[in-house]
């Protein structure tokens, strides 16, 4: 199967974005991509919740979702969408951080909303409360494609590791990380965050990226990491995208992924301890 991963510099202008994604899909699709991710928030890249509520939609009627459903089906792609920012009908206003699986009918094959929410304070001056903005999913995402099955998640769901095994237990043979990762964890933590969680599983992982300093209108710009990866079931790198915006390709042999879970099976089960002498 033949993937590409885009990677891009979203602003806070879901118009703009659109167009700007919308041009890839068709590029990777032209160049004979059959499976093609885009990264987290692929709409909107925004830290001002009062602009969000400005221009973000719910999902029945989200411009980016139409018109990427109605490429992919004119392309005859498979197409995940990596996130987009979605507003909810639940009381408190949060949003959804929400992962489209789209298929070569134009069909939303599957969804997942990102279940664990990116709190942290990685510095003095650098903070993140996504679960102010946004509700956290509670329930994790198979979907096929054709007879491959992938495995959904977003971001910093990548930092928890048993979401990944139960995923390659339940026959996930490829991974998806789309994400916004920030540049100061990036570069410490993910690439070896992805190769890691390859090796636990023997599992392809597919990571488009968000880059670069973002754009906005109403509030801080924010910078992410870039370095859109596709990661071997062995732990391998089989593409970087470093930090330009772009595409990347790779054709995957999924016969790969049984060669190392046949090496390795630690995947399969968990260890079980008995209390210590």
């Amino acid at each position: 199967m033949k993937v590409a991963l885009i990677q891009l510099n979203s602003s806070d202008d879901p118009v703009e974005n659109t167009s700007v994604v919308g041009d890839y899909v068709q590029q990777a699709a032209d160049q004979g991509a059959e499976l093609i991710l885009t990264p987290e928030v692929t709409n909107c890249v925004s830290t001002s919740r009062r602009h969000q509520a400005e221009v973000l939609h719910r999902q029945d009627d989200d411009p980016t979702l139409a018109a990427l459903r109605d490429l992919t089906q004119r392309a005859g792609v498979w197409c995940l969408i990596g996130s987009l920012a979605i507003k909810t009908n639940q009381s408190d206003r949060r949003f959804a951080n929400r992962s489209f699986l789209i298929g070569p009918d134009g069909r939303i094959a599957a969804w997942y909303d990102k279940i664990h929410m990116f709190d942290v304070q990685v510095s003095e001056t650098e903070t993140y409360r996504e679960s102010e903005g946004y509700r956290p999913g509670g329930r994790g995402v198979l979907a096929h494609v054709g007879n491959i099955m992938l495995g959904l998640t977003v971001c910093y769901d990548l930092r928890f590791p048993y979401l990944y095994r139960t995923l390659a237990q339940q026959g996930a043979q490829i991974l998806t990380v789309p994400s916004a990762f920030s540049a100061v964890t990036g570069a410490a933590h993910w690439e070896t965050l992805l190769r890691a969680r390859a090796i636990e599983t023997g599992a392809f992982i597919l990571a488009p990226a968000q880059t670069g300093t973002h754009f906005t209108t109403s509030s801080t710009a924010r910078s992410t990491y870039g370095h859109s990866l596709i990661v071997g079931p062995w732990g391998d790198i089989i593409a970087d995208a470093g930090t330009a915006p772009g595409v990347i390709y790779a054709n995957l042999n999924l016969s790969e992924v049984d060669d190392a879970r046949r090496c390795i099976m630690s995947w399969q089960s968990e260890e079980k301890f008995k209390d210590p002498v």
